[in-house]
């Protein structure tokens, strides 16, 4: 399954909207994913499933890339 994650670039970065980055990552369960993560230094703000016609939808974006970890 592939996991939309909504992050800032610090942990020490308080969660601002317009900061806000995005990555998808795939795995199994969000304690998962949070897991992989938890070596970057991203502040998570919300890890969320995507599929069906919202994957179809966040494929059509360009920048759509699924992080390998």
């Amino acid at each position: 399954m592939i996991f939309k994650v909504f992050f800032q670039e610090s942990k020490n970065q308080i969660p601002v909207r317009e900061k806000t980055k995005t990555i998808y990552v795939e795995g199994e369960t969000v304690r998962e994913i949070r897991k992989k993560l938890k070596d970057y230094p991203y502040n998570i703000e919300h890890v969320s499933p995507i599929d069906g016609a919202f994957l179809e939808y966040e494929k059509l974006n360009e920048d759509f890339k699924v992080l390998e970890i």
